[in-house]
């Protein structure tokens, strides 16, 4: 399961005091080779963390051997200290596995302005680094998780080769990517440059169109690395096809523990002058706490969803609009359509479609509501 799934990879988790809970609280994943191709995408957000100021010059030559992660402190807004912790970690791992640390990235999740002691994680990469094994997928997993109340992790098979993953993260899910560490892996033979586009396409339809809560987090790091222990080299095609499903799988799992959350919302806009449009009017609705109250109260009020398509700069004639809520079209022709009142919201799974009537383009966004365990959690834990 997950990132030891794929052959040519071992991985550890383990707690070494950083969480003061005694959990799990930091993971290795190293490639074995016999390649080392690897691409990455981090956070938009210009507030980097200096895991990913660190990682950012680490796999621009397409080569990453390792990935050390930890939970408990995100490193983020720590000073000079806080970048040459990350420095030190990443040499420490490369000691330990013979290479460069040029070659390790590093990846911190947890609260905005807190030092991680430095001793605490050299320790630590001793620790894990004794644990490596091919069964250390799930450890590894576990010991990125901070908010999250379960692990998320994927396993994609093809013929003669396959996808492993996982992932951390349950609030500010938010583009580009999310408040997310993900390590994925493959035993695939497949040059940087095509895993590179294949990760870029595959994010882009994935963590990409999550926004929980419109929050933009510092760390997120999307790393994948290919060991091509398989020998076998699939198409382009393929690689993106094999990666999207693990992606949209795990950006599924991040939706569905997203913190205090009743309802997951997939809201579909159909017939867009163009994909991008889709996506602005999808994420106008998703960020709407208007429209995320109403589905909590299991309210369909699709007066809501029209306000926040006007706010967007997508084509569309503001007199023709539909809107359906499960299958219920109880907005047409931007009047009222079918009664709402045969729209049941209890169910977990909720689906908002929206008829532009401006093209042939669609894009689905993913949210869920806004609850009271949701500002309860929020308040209670700091960032």
């Amino acid at each position: 399961m997950s990132v030891t799934h794929p052959a040519g990879f071992v991985a550890a988790g383990t707690a070494i005091g950083l969480k003061s809970t005694g959990a799990k609280d930091l993971a290795l994943v190293v490639n074995q080779g016999p390649r080392f191709d690897s691409a990455t995408v981090f956070t938009s957000n210009r507030c980097k963390a200096n895991p990913v100021l660190w990682s950012e010059q680490v796999v621009k030559d397409g080569v990453v051997k390792a990935v050390v992660l930890n939970s408990g402190g995100a490193n983020c807004y720590t000073g000079p200290e806080g970048f040459q912790t990350t420095h030190e970690v990443a040499e420490a791992v490369a000691s330990k596995l013979g290479i460069g640390a040029i070659d390790v990235v590093v990846c911190s999740t947890g609260l905005i302005g807190l030092r991680n002691d430095r001793q605490t994680l050299l320790d630590g990469v001793t620790a894990v680094h004794g644990l490596l094994s091919a069964e250390g997928g799930n450890d590894a997993a576990e010991a990125i998780m901070t908010t999250d109340s379960v692990s998320k992790q994927v396993v994609v098979e093809r013929d003669g080769w396959s996808v492993g993953g996982m992932a951390k993260g349950a609030g500010m899910l938010a583009p580009a990517l999310a408040t997310m560490l993900v390590v994925i892996t493959t035993d695939a033979e497949v040059p940087a440059a095509v895993l590179d586009k294949a990760l870029r396409d595959a994010t882009r339809v994935s963590f990409d169109r999550l926004d929980s809560d419109g929050c933009q987090s510092t760390n997120d790091t999307v790393t994948v690395m290919a060991s091509g222990a398989s020998g076998v080299t699939p198409t382009a095609e393929e690689l993106t096809a094999a990666l999207t499903e693990a992606c949209t799988s795990l950006a599924m799992q991040l939706l569905a523990d997203a913190e205090g959350a009743d309802h997951e919302i997939a809201i579909t806009t159909v017939n867009a002058a163009s994909e991008d449009e889709a996506v602005e009017v999808g994420r106008s609705v998703a960020r709407s706490n208007l429209f995320k109250a109403a589905v909590f109260g299991n309210d369909p009020n699709w007066g809501r969803v029209l306000a926040s398509i006007g706010t967007t700069t997508a084509a569309f004639d503001p007199a023709d609009l539909d809107v359906a809520m499960n299958g219920v079209w109880v907005c047409k022709n931007s009047g009222p359509g079918e009664d709402p009142a045969t729209v049941d919201l209890t169910p977990r799974q909720v689906t908002v479609t929206i008829d532009l009537k401006a093209g042939d383009a669609e894009a689905t966004v993913w949210t869920n509501d806004l609850t009271h365990a949701y500002v309860h959690e929020n308040s209670a834990y700091s960032s």
